[in-house]
């Protein structure tokens, strides 16, 4: 493939503003065009100085784009970002050569009051590295809520891939707390032969399956002083810890003082299209470096990738409160029209789960039919509670007719009895 061809395709996939001028290092200009209030890319012009390439693309300007709210990751970048890639410089990660890699993995270290950070793939190598690290000996285990992310939806990379026992609590539904004296009954020493060693306590923050709680800083403080009395690690699964800070109106660090690790997701709301980050003490980081290796995470030229994710992390924060009140305002509508909303219908951040009502006689997957083919809306379902509870996610590719247009479809696709 050549390179005209993957920006054509990357560009295709990738922009959403009016019209914008991308200025690579190459000597040429990329012109890109969209429709506008969409992300319908309509016209792209590429020039490397010496040829000229002009491709004409979708020229149809309804409003009726498609509104993806299965996840927050499913966000294209924009063309700043994509201008931030065309300008990173680069260099070889694996040699730890990489000069925007190693910007990001500082920013980020300081931004959550640690000394040191590792840039990864994704979020599930992420808290793989970390759990390796923490548990670097063998015959250990980790503590960790039962519905949590890493426990649930990582395939179970603790135990099969690092040979890591996971010893599962259970969450207080409401807050996504764990209970303190369930961890100390819970934690075992390598004094006796039949027990795996406790070396971590894991929290997720915010918790996705409990419906995007933002777990607050005096609690995460809490938990740090007891891991620490009983001498093992703190491990914060922050994929979307970005989206708790703002919900709390606090810092990084302070979000993340009483932890001793952290790993922070930038393709989660922040809008970059893959990579996370992991941050720690310099002795943690060196281990997780190691176990990145394992896993087949060294990159090399990974400045590209981390340039969008330094973007998103200075330019993407703020907004996620604009996802929360969007969320909210779903959330409130649909308790409204009888949905059964899990917290009864409290929202924190920029998920919510909720059910089919309960007079309602269309099936779940008819429901996502329905959405789809009538109303260009992509939703899934499936998930706790018998598989009844449909997902949520508010997200920056989303605006305020979005959401209005999302609410009148579900209310007349699920309330028309």
């Amino acid at each position: 493939m050549t390179m005209r061809t993957m920006l054509v395709s990357a560009c295709r996939n990738a922009v959403r503003s009016t019209r914008y001028n991308l200025l690579p290092r190459y000597g040429g200009t990329i012109g890109i065009e969209t429709v506008s209030g969409s992300s319908q890319l309509r016209y792209l012009s590429i020039s490397t100085g010496r040829t000229n390439t002009n491709v004409i693309t979708n020229t149809n300007t309804s409003n009726n784009n498609v509104v993806d709210l299965r996840s927050d990751t499913v966000t294209s970048p924009s063309p700043e970002m994509l201008q931030c890639v065309l300008n990173a410089r680069t260099g070889d990660d694996v040699m730890g050569e990489d000069p925007t890699v190693l910007e990001l993995e500082e920013t980020m270290a300081t931004l959550f009051g640690k000394q040191a950070g590792l840039f990864v793939p994704t979020g599930t190598m992420a808290n793989l590295c970390a759990i390796l690290s923490h548990c670097h000996g063998r015959a250990s285990e980790i503590l960790i809520g039962q519905n949590s992310h890493i426990l649930l939806w990582e395939g179970g990379n603790a135990a099969n891939l690092g040979g890591v026992h996971t010893r599962q609590l259970r969450e207080n539904p409401d807050d996504a707390t764990l209970d303190e004296q369930d961890v100390r009954d819970a934690f075992r020493l390598d004094n006796d032969d039949h027990f795996a060693k406790t070396e971590a306590l894991c929290l997720e923050n915010t918790h996705n399956m409990l419906g995007g709680i933002a777990l607050p800083p005096e609690y995460i403080d809490r938990m740090g002083k007891l891991t620490k009395e009983l001498d093992i690690r703190l491990h914060i699964d922050g994929a979307r810890i970005f989206n708790s800070i703002v919900s709390h109106g606090v810092s990084p660090a302070d979000m993340c003082r009483g932890a001793d690790s952290v790993s922070i997701c930038l393709s989660k709301g922040l809008g970059a299209p893959l990579g996370s980050v992991l941050v720690g003490d310099a002795e943690f980081i060196r281990l997780a470096k190691r176990a990145r290796k394992r896993c087949g995470g060294g990159m090399r030229q990974a400045g590209v990738v981390a340039a969008m994710g330094l973007f998103a992390v200075q330019n993407n924060v703020e907004r996620l409160a604009e996802d929360h009140r969007r969320a909210r305002r779903i959330g409130e509508e649909l308790k409204r029209h009888g949905f059964r909303v899990i917290r009864d219908g409290r929202v924190d951040t920029n998920i919510v789960y909720f059910g089919i009502p309960h007079e309602s006689t269309i099936s779940k997957d008819e429901m996502v039919t329905k959405l789809n083919a009538g109303y260009n809306i992509k939703l899934t379902g499936g998930y706790s509670r018998g598989g009844e509870l449909f997902r949520i996610c508010t997200h920056l590719d989303l605006n305020e007719e979005d959401v209005d247009r999302s609410i009148e479809a579900l209310v007349n696709v699920c309330c028309q009895l």
